[in-house]
């Protein structure tokens, strides 16, 4: 995999995927955080595919304009936590330490420190309500797992593995909740079926402002970069 730029200003990041089943050069922009990606027959020259993406540029440039902008995590940014809109500034000691507004941040860099600590403290969360959601259902899960997806908020395995997004903490407690909910209920229910949601509203009770809001707003949470 390879990355270029379309000039311009601003210049447009591209990644070019080769695929040996590709039989033409196809361009696909991410409704999550704006990736532009263009894959290519395993034997076509690069140089025909950023050709293509420069015919394209006013396309690809109209929906760029459309996709919300990138948050680069540093001090200065805002950044939601738990739903709560917070400002990044510099700690006057190491670590985290978050308030109603703000997230202080020791160290010159707090991107990974933030990040580390956001991670940890959706590991907290997500594990309490799973934990809660499991014991409601009469059904342990098996282990519990963070990765930054971006096809998926959760997902729950025949094993009993559940895994979550972390950037979940980023949204309003109740959506995290609602997610936990989802995953759990499939301990009992591998489908989505009129059972499946039948448990989750046991668990959880009416999810549509949750599930509205994930639809909405959930793209959202992919733009901020640490």
């Amino acid at each position: 995999m390879s990355a270029y730029h379309l000039p311009g200003d601003p210049p447009v990041p591209l990644t070019l995927r080769r695929s040996a089943r590709a039989k033409r050069i196809s361009l696909r922009i991410s409704a999550l955080d704006g990736r532009v990606t263009l894959t290519l027959p395993a034997r076509l020259h690069e140089r025909e595919a950023l050709e293509f993406a420069a015919e394209k540029e006013d396309w690809i440039r109209t929906h760029l304009a459309r996709h919300p902008q990138t948050v680069e995590v540093d001090f200065g940014a805002e950044i939601p936590v738990e739903g709560q809109p917070r400002l990044i500034v510099a700690g006057q000691k190491r670590g985290v330490q978050i308030s109603k507004q703000q997230i202080a941040v020791g160290g010159s860099s707090p991107a990974r420190s933030l990040e580390r600590y956001l991670k940890e403290l959706a590991r907290d969360r997500l594990a309490a309500a799973s934990d809660h959601y499991a014991a409601e259902l009469g059904l342990p899960y098996a282990k519990l797992s963070l990765r930054d997806t971006r096809s998926r908020w959760g997902s729950c395995s025949s094993a009993g593995v559940l895994m979550y997004s972390w950037r979940l903490i980023l949204a309003p407690p109740e959506v995290l909740g609602y997610v936990a909910a989802h995953e759990v209920a499939h301990l009992q229910e591998m489908n989505h079926s009129a059972d499946f949601w039948a448990v989750v509203a046991r668990l959880y009770g009416d999810s549509r402002v949750q599930r509205d809001w994930l639809r909405r707003e959930g793209g959202q949470l992919h733009r901020y970069r640490f």
